[in-house]
């Protein structure tokens, strides 16, 4: 009987150890996220107001082409569609740093011609100067045309 109780005590000891780190872990205060990773951030709240003026010509839709103003933080200006553009600058701008950058000059590109649309894109961004072009004249250039869409608009053959 004695036997029997010293190993029911060893049994239910050797149990509560190997529960014990799984208890304590549980009492463990678990981290929480910061705000910045739980309240969406406003448009630009410590900068100036970012302002551009995006200029198209021949872009087969005679209403998208001339000049327009994008003022992001908060969007608006003569954009057709500001608050989308200023989104997705801004989302560009997560994904790879510069929205506005050239395609790199080593970058290998399709040979195909995807119309005569050019675009200017000048003012200022994330208080930086911005002076950009875009055409449609390889498949980089298409596709960083397509990227930049709705900022810029979309091409009709």
């Amino acid at each position: 009987m004695l036997r029997r109780l010293v190993l029911t005590a060893a049994a239910s000891a050797a149990v509560l150890a190997a529960a014990l780190p799984g208890a304590t872990a549980a009492a463990m205060p678990i981290p929480l996220p910061s705000l910045q990773e739980v309240l969406p951030v406003a448009d630009h709240p410590q900068g100036p107001q970012d302002r551009l003026t995006v200029t198209t010509a021949e872009t087969g839709n005679r209403a998208a082409n001339g000049t327009y103003e994008l003022r992001c933080g908060p969007a608006g200006g003569t954009h057709p569609d500001a608050r989308s553009a200023c989104n997705r600058l801004d989302e560009l701008a997560r994904q790879n740093g510069d929205p506005f950058a050239p395609v790199p000059q080593n970058r290998m590109c399709t040979h195909q011609h995807g119309g005569p649309a050019t675009a200017r894109i000048t003012g200022t961004w994330h208080g930086r100067s911005v002076d950009a072009s875009f055409n449609r004249g390889n498949g980089c250039e298409i596709s960083r045309w397509r990227e930049m869409e709705p900022v810029l608009p979309t091409v009709r053959s």
